[in-house]
């Protein structure tokens, strides 16, 4: 019969001294914390150009030369906020990307009110972002630009491209679904819960929820990502925030973390059955069948370079969902850039800063003749 292992008394007491000074030291860091102090998206940027709640921002420079001649816009989704990319000044991608050279530019969709129920993927598509870049082609006498769509916001930069393939010169995707059933072909049991929830959803319901709510509230979609990871929704703030609140540094960027997770606007409820219904239930994308305004998507269209960033551990954007964009673009240049981590590690996690901006920045750079 084994023995258990003797217990250290000193030992004991001296880890349960650490463990009293680190919950005194944390309690303290956390009560004169300040939401004020709790700054995200903070790379400096101007206002250029406004139409209803959507902004167009231009970043200030970084570098005291442009390495590409081509500015870039970033374009994020309605699920969630364009900051993700400019968390914190040391993990920053839209700072890593302008200390390189590179001119940008990034799409902020504001706020969505009840009054924005009607707004269709067309309206953000043929309307919103087609007027930015317009802007921008019009600001710099130029006739193309670079596109980096993100989640969402890739759904609708590869639409774009397909429609206005003479007004981009490269498109970027990443953590971006293009084939809204290739969960099924993942192995990874973590990955692809969203997919099989919203596909199981009765299309009716999703009707009713609209018309009661008006767009899809930010809150739901808070929950369902919550629900995706019960067990480290459970322990973050129990566990994970006990273990690291004594070190300012560390208390920061999970405060800065759960800021931009808090930070979730409604989605724009005509858009949101598109979305649902279009997309996640019946994959239409990649059937060519998805319709935006009076328009056809197909995909063959996609003919400028692209570079296609996704995450080996997403469970939110399963890998295979994004790796399916080589299969149906028109493109004779397209490039994989896998990443280790998840979908928001992509941009905060140390193990992608290294690889991530310099990636994109080389692949821009080759492609700037």
């Amino acid at each position: 019969m084994d023995t258990l292992p003797l217990v250290n008394p000193y030992s004991a007491m001296a880890e349960l001294s650490k463990l009293n000074s680190d919950l005194v030291s944390g309690i303290k860091n956390i009560s004169t914390t300040k939401d004020a102090d709790i700054q995200i998206g903070t790379t400096e940027k101007e206002e250029v150009f406004k139409q209803d709640k959507a902004s167009l921002y231009h970043y200030k420079p970084l570098a005291e030369q442009q390495t590409v001649t081509t500015p870039v816009i970033v374009v994020y989704g309605l699920i969630g906020r364009y900051t993700m990319a400019d968390l914190q000044e040391d993990r920053s991608l839209v700072r890593n990307m302008l200390s390189a050279g590179i001119d940008m530019y990034v799409v902020d969709w504001g706020s969505p009110s009840r009054a924005d129920q009607w707004l269709t993927l067309d309206d953000y598509i043929n309307g919103y972002l087609h007027d930015c870049i317009e802007h921008i082609k019009a600001e710099q006498g130029i006739d193309k630009v670079n596109i980096l769509g993100i989640c969402e916001g890739g759904v609708f930069s590869i639409c774009y491209s397909a429609l206005y393939p003479d007004n981009v010169k490269n498109l970027m995707t990443s953590i971006t679904p293009v084939d809204f059933h290739g969960d099924q072909r993942d192995d990874c049991l973590s990955h692809g819960y969203i997919n099989l929830w919203t596909r199981n959803l009765d299309p009716a319901d999703i009707d009713l929820m609209v018309e009661a709510y008006g767009n899809m509230p930010g809150e739901l979609m808070g929950m369902v990502f919550q629900l995706m990871t019960p067990m480290k929704s459970l322990t973050k703030y129990n566990l994970d925030l006990i273990n690291i609140a004594q070190d300012e540094k560390k208390l920061m960027n999970f405060l800065r973390m759960e800021k931009w997770l808090a930070d979730r606007p409604d989605h724009p409820g005509a858009a949101a059955k598109q979305w649902f219904k279009d997309l996640y239930q019946d994959n239409k994308l990649i059937k060519n069948e998805l319709e935006i305004g009076d328009q056809t998507i197909h995909l063959t269209d996609v003919t400028m370079p692209v570079l296609n960033v996704f995450a080996l551990n997403d469970h939110i954007i399963p890998p295979q969902c994004s790796m399916a964009l080589k299969d149906y673009v028109g493109t004779k240049d397209y490039t994989d850039l896998p990443l280790p981590g998840g979908h928001v590690g992509v941009f905060v996690s140390g193990k992608s800063q290294g690889i991530l901006g310099k990636g994109i920045v080389d692949w821009l750079t080759e492609r700037d003749a």
